[in-house]
């Protein structure tokens, strides 16, 4: 039986490194399209590089993806490609919006040039909720996006929906909310928590300054959400489902658990700095995933405490590795 073939834009993400991993255990053959850069990173992709395949390309760029799209003759699409930090999307709204918004339209559009039977995932993001209207936040509630990241989520989104239902594509969102995990990038809170809680832990750091600590999120593991993606485009019929772990912590609860992971008293370090403010702030957001867990048979592995304790021993032992330190 030849394997199925699958391509993942944002492959060298950490929603795409997993993602990679985990079709590589569903017997999938693997492409990800890489743009050319003078600083290739495939950091969270070295240990599978040799079982998947790289094609360059770039979602500003329609031609590069409908040649990607002929060269990998993939089954199904996991468009994982974004400007994905939402502190720069005010700094880089425009950039923001050709990546996330209008990439989706470009892929969308080679999908359509190319085949028209490929079945197509698009991230979608909790941030598109923004001033919340209800919670928890389910497939039905209003958007209301606070951020240039946000609206070009939501653009993204509904192009999704609008091509599923123009051209009967089988094409599917998976609203997801917050997930982290040890590869997650620096520059997003989790990470940078739990990285200086192991810096500090060290001694090779004293202070973490942070935005606002009251602001509420629905953290779960990435692990767990490509598993849910994965399942979106094995069912049938293609539709929208909400990915989350129904639970809600602050920004402090996260300090408390990450410096209590380590032994030490977050309020000795932490402070509030006004510069990581957002001009619009998202404070809460909580999902309500009972459609996935219906109809995808999917739940949640990864506890909180657990997403936490797991980030930061990974640091601990990357900056104990960096430093030579025992």
């Amino acid at each position: 039986m030849t394997a199925k073939r699958a391509l993942i834009t944002g492959i060298t993400g950490q929603d795409g490194s997993y993602l990679a991993e985990f079709l590589l255990s569903e017997g999938y053959e693997v492409f990800g399209l890489v743009r050319r850069s003078s600083t290739i990173n495939y950091e969270r992709i070295a240990h599978i590089q040799d079982d998947i395949h790289l094609i360059s390309g770039d979602i500003l760029d329609q031609t590069s993806l409908q040649k990607a799209l002929i060269t990998s003759r993939p089954e199904e699409v996991y468009n994982l490609a974004a400007q994905s930090f939402v502190q720069t999307s005010w700094q880089q709204a425009v950039f923001t919006g050709d990546v996330t918004a209008i990439g989706v339209t470009r892929l969308l559009d080679a999908i359509m040039t190319v085949n028209r039977d490929i079945r197509f995932y698009q991230a979608s993001s909790s941030e598109m909720f923004g001033k919340v209207v209800e919670s928890p936040q389910k497939e039905t509630t209003p958007f209301y996006p606070r951020s240039p990241y946000g609206v070009a989520k939501v653009y993204g989104h509904w192009i999704t929906v609008n091509y599923r239902e123009s051209y009967n594509l089988h094409a599917t969102s998976g609203i997801l909310f917050n997930h982290e995990s040890p590869r997650r990038g620096l520059e997003f809170v989790t990470r940078k928590v739990t990285y200086h809680a192991a810096k500090i832990k060290l001694g090779l750091a004293n202070k973490l300054p942070l935005g606002n600590l009251d602001a509420k999120r629905d953290w779960g593991f990435a692990g767990d959400y490509v598993r849910a993606m994965w399942l979106m485009l094995q069912q049938d019929t293609p539709d929208d489902y909400v990915v989350s772990t129904g639970k809600t912590h602050t920004v402090q609860n996260l300090v408390e658990c990450a410096f209590g992971c380590v032994g030490l008293n977050w309020q000795d370090y932490v402070y509030q700095d006004p510069n990581f403010m957002r001009p619009a702030e998202v404070d809460l957001l909580i999902g309500d995933s009972s459609k996935a867990k219906d109809q995808l048979g999917w739940e949640p592995q990864v506890q909180f405490e657990q997403l936490i304790e797991m980030m930061v021993e990974a640091d601990l032992k990357l900056l104990q590795d960096a430093h030579n330190l025992p």
